[in-house]
């Protein structure tokens, strides 16, 4: 499920390579979409924490017209889990009480699908990633844009925001887009702190680790980055620093490369001769860090998941099964050791983890 406008990852791994071996580790596979198709239907899958029932849920927009499709590009979970924001192919963002089944909020004003949403911790305000080249945090008591965080750079690159996040604290944002690079801009004032170079090429993903201070971003550069954020001077007015000099932490090295040799036979041959080596590309479409701020974990479209540890930028551990890209991931907010992902194969998984020895 490629997003609309993205540019589309080429190459793919080879399907017969065996997975490493990874211990205490439990996988759930669900065979079921999370969300796909016409936006007029949601479908929101929950379990209860007493009694394991399952509940669908299924939100309807009674006022979106039943011919065609109108692809949700992206949903996000309220943190009290009351609510469901999705963003479509229509430019408008919905805000879903799910036991009511309606619509509470409906927020407009982008110009381009939306590609990314994430709630505050709180849950009092919403930000919206779109290829419009804006992102936008919204009221969700007043129902309203609060701010509209514009890239205002001419580059010849689409600089279309492709992921979002908000910092733990709810006074940042951040947003991954086309062009490169990650923007961090204040909440409240609307002003942009900063602007972080590096990335090779496009940014897919960016997460806040735990902390609020420091940022990871995932690129089609084939890279995860660790950036350390101005302090807490630079905050409430633009960051006067020389922005060219990224606070780049540390880079994440490690999604594997698959190689494919290209074979070509001559008929009046009696050999096979190799003509080219084609290599699968391991671009990191996803990112997320684990509540306690001990792994960053990343999704690939070498259809692997990899815990990585953000004190040494190494690979920890490796987890397989997915057909196809992973393109999502996401860690249990509640503390619990689950983490999900979703991919291109059209299965969502649930993972369980463990940590052996002393952290």
């Amino acid at each position: 499920l490629q997003p609309k406008g993205f540019p589309r990852p080429q190459g793919r791994p080879d399907p017969h390579a065996r997975p490493p071996k990874c211990r205490v580790l439990r996988q759930i596979q669900r065979r079921r979409q999370i969300s796909r198709g016409r936006v007029q239907q949601v479908h929101a899958y929950l379990r209860r924490e007493h009694g394991g029932q399952n509940l669908n849920s299924v939100l309807q927009d009674e006022n979106v017209g039943k011919e065609g499709d109108l692809y949700i590009r992206s949903v996000c979970f309220s943190p009290d889990g009351k609510f469901l924001a999705t963003g479509a192919e229509d430019k408008q963002i919905r805000i879903w009480d799910i036991q009511k089944k309606r619509i509470r909020h409906l927020f407009t004003g982008h110009e381009q699908d939306i590609y990314s949403l994430d709630f505050s911790r709180d849950g009092r305000i919403i930000v919206s990633g779109s290829g419009d080249r804006t992102a936008r945090i919204w009221d969700m008591e007043g129902s309203r844009c609060l701010h509209t965080l514009r890239i205002s750079e001419l580059d010849p690159k689409d600089p279309g925001v492709t992921s979002v996040a908000i910092s733990p604290d709810g006074r940042l944002v951040a947003a991954g887009s086309l062009d490169k690079l990650v923007r961090v801009w204040d909440t409240t004032s609307g002003y942009l702190m900063e602007r972080l170079e590096g990335h090779k090429d496009s940014v897919y993903s960016v997460a806040f680790m735990p902390d609020g201070k420091t940022l990871v971003s995932g690129s089609l550069d084939k890279t995860l980055k660790l950036w350390q954020l101005g302090t807490n001077e630079g905050r409430g007015g633009p960051v006067e620093r020389d922005r060219s000099k990224a606070p780049c932490k540390m880079t994440f090295q490690g999604h594997k490369l698959w190689s494919v040799w290209v074979m070509s036979c001559a008929r009046m041959c009696s050999y096979t001769n190799p003509i080219g080596l084609m290599f699968a590309q391991d671009f990191v479409l996803s990112v997320a860090c684990t509540p306690c701020g001990g792994w960053v974990v990343s999704g690939s479209k070498d259809r692997g998941v990899q815990f990585w540890d953000p004190k040494t930028g190494q690979t920890q551990f490796m987890l397989q099964g997915h057909k196809n890209s992973v393109i999502s991931v996401a860690l249990s907010p509640t503390g619990r050791t689950l983490f999900a992902t979703g991919s291109g194969d059209n299965r969502a998984r649930i993972w369980s983890y463990e940590t052996i020895g002393p952290q």
